[in-house]
C-alpha cells in the first residue's frame, strides 16, 4: 500500500520499536504462554503513516491479574488504573503503557459501557469508533485490519465502524471525535453517513461533561483542517449549543491563514477566541461552559479587552497605541489582539502593515510604570486608598505623555497626579 509509507505488504517497515526499547520489553513480558498482546489504536495508525509515536496502548488476551503478575515479574511498575474495564498501567523506564484486556460491550448508555472480557481481537476491533483506529500490530510487525482501516487511512477517509448512529449512541463523544479525526486525518468532504449521523444524534451532546467537550474541541482546533471542519460544524448548528453563544468559522479561517503566513504552530486558545470571542462576556461564558482553567480563561478575557482597545478599522494602530496595548495587555495579550484584529479587518495574511506592527510588539520591551506606591508615600500620601488613586491618575498621565523615563518629567507628572 504505497500511500502508507510506514507499511510494506501489510507489515511495518521499520520494526525497531518492536525489537528494542520499552515497547519491545513490554510485549516480550506479556506475550507467550497462550496469551497474545498487540499494539493497538492511534500508535498503529501513526506508524502506518510513517509518523513518530511516543505513547503506546496495548490490547491483550490476558486478564488484568495476569498482566499485573507478568509486569511485576519483569521488574515493571504497575498501577491498576481501570480494573473494572480491564485496564492496567504498566510503567516501563519511567513511562506509562496502558494495557487493556480484550473486551466486548454488554451495555452502553451514551457515556459509559459495561464490558465483558474476551480473547478475540476482531471482536475487540469491531467495538471501536473509526476504521482507522481499529488497527492492531503484532509483535512480529504484522498490521491486522478487520474493518478496512488501512484503505481508509490511505484514502484519508474517516468512517465509523458499522452503522454510524449505533456507534454514536454508544458514546456521544464520538460526534466530536468524528469531527476531530476528520480534521486531523481526513481529506475532502466529511463522510456523508457519519456527518448525517452526527446531526441526527446531536441531542446526545447535552449529556457530555463540559471537561470532555473542552478536551475534544481544543484538540480539533489545532488539527490541520480545523477551519474547514469547524465551518461544517457551525453550518450544521452543532457548535453554538455547546458554547452557548454565536460562532464565526470564517474568522477562524482567516486566523488560520495568518498563522500559516507567519509559519507559527496552531494555537488552540487563540483559535477558540477567533471562533467564539468578540467581547469580554463571551470569554467569561466560555470559562463556565468549557470548564477552562483560570489561565486559559484569563487569556481569553485579556484578548477580548485588547480587541476593545483596538476598536474598529482596517489598518493596525500607531506605534504609540501599540505601546499602550503592550503596557495594558502585556506581550501575549497584545499579540493575540493584533492577530484577531487583522482577521477581523479583512486584510490579507501577508499585509506588511500588520507584519510591522507584530515586529514592533515582539521587539519593544513591555513598559512598566517607573514610580511605585512607595514613591507616592514618600511624597506624604499616607492613606492606602489615596495612594492607589494617585497611582491610577499618574498612570493615565504617563501613558498620555508617551511613557517617559526622564526623572524631571516623571517628577512633574507625579506633582500633577498629587493635585486634588
Amino acid at each position: 500500500m504505497s500511500a502508507l509509507p510506514g507499511l510494506r505488504d501489510g507489515r511495518l517497515v521499520d520494526r525497531r520499536l518492536l525489537e528494542t526499547g520499552r515497547l519491545a520489553r513490554a510485549l516480550a513480558a506479556l506475550n507467550d504462554d497462550n496469551e497474545e498482546t498487540r499494539l493497538v489504536g492511534g500508535a498503529v495508525r501513526d506508524l502506518a503513516l510513517g509518523a513518530a509515536v511516543g505513547d503506546f496502548d496495548l490490547a491483550t488476551t490476558a486478564l488484568p491479574e495476569v498482566v499485573m503478575k507478568r509486569a511485576r515479574a519483569a521488574g515493571f511498575g504497575v498501577a491498576p488504573t481501570g480494573l473494572a474495564h480491564g485496564t492496567v498501567t504498566v510503567i516501563v523506564d519511567g513511562r506509562p503503557i496502558e494495557v487493556t484486556t480484550l473486551r466486548r460491550d454488554v451495555d452502553t448508555d451514551g457515556r459509559r459501557a459495561k464490558v465483558a472480557f474476551g480473547r478475540d481481537f476482531r471482536e475487540d476491533a469491531l467495538r471501536r469508533d473509526f476504521t482507522i483506529n481499529a488497527l492492531s500490530l503484532t509483535r512480529d510487525g504484522e498490521v491486522c485490519d478487520y474493518v478496512g482501516g488501512l484503505l481508509d487511512l490511505a484514502a484519508r477517509r474517516v468512517r465509523f465502524i458499522g452503522e454510524a448512529r449505533k456507534r454514536i449512541r454508544e458514546d456521544f463523544l464520538r460526534i466530536l471525535r468524528f469531527f476531530r479525526f476528520s480534521a486531523g486525518y481526513g481529506d475532502g468532504r466529511l463522510d456523508p453517513e457519519g456527518f448525517a449521523a452526527a446531526i441526527a444524534e446531536r441531542d446526545g451532546l447535552a449529556i457530555l461533561s463540559r471537561e470532555r467537550v473542552r478536551a475534544e474541541l481544543l484538540k480539533l482546533l489545532i488539527a490541520p483542517r480545523a477551519a474547514k471542519v469547524s465551518t461544517a460544524i457551525c453550518q450544521a448548528g452543532l457548535l453554538s449549543p455547546l458554547v452557548a453563544g454565536q460562532t464565526d468559522a470564517s474568522r477562524l479561517t482567516r486566523l488560520a491563514a495568518i498563522e500559516a503566513q507567519l509559519e507559527s504552530p496552531p494555537d488552540a486558545l487563540l483559535r477558540l477566541a477567533a471562533l467564539c470571542v468578540l467581547i469580554e462576556e463571551d470569554a467569561e461564558r466560555l470559562r463556565e461552559r468549557l470548564r477552562l482553567s483560570n489561565l486559559e480563561a484569563e487569556r481569553l478575557v485579556v484578548v477580548a479587552r485588547g480587541l476593545a482597545d483596538l476598536h474598529d478599522g482596517e489598518a493596525p494602530p500607531s506605534f504609540g497605541a501599540l505601546r499602550r496595548l503592550l503596557f495594558e495587555r502585556r506581550r501575549q495579550g497584545a499579540l493575540d489582539a493584533l492577530a484577531l484584529f487583522q482577521a477581523d479587518s479583512g486584510s490579507p495574511p501577508d499585509d506588511w502593515r500588520f507584519a510591522r506592527a507584530r515586529a514592533f510588539l515582539l521587539a519593544t520591551p513591555e513598559p512598566t510604570l517607573p514610580i511605585t506606591g512607595a514613591d507616592v508615600v514618600a511624597r506624604g500620601v499616607a492613606h492606602g486608598q489615596r495612594v492607589g488613586a494617585t497611582l491610577k491618575k499618574l498612570q493615565a498621565l504617563w501613558i498620555r505623555a508617551g511613557f517617559p523615563r526622564e526623572p524631571e518629567t516623571l517628577a512633574r507628572l507625579l506633582d500633577e497626579a498629587l493635585k486634588p
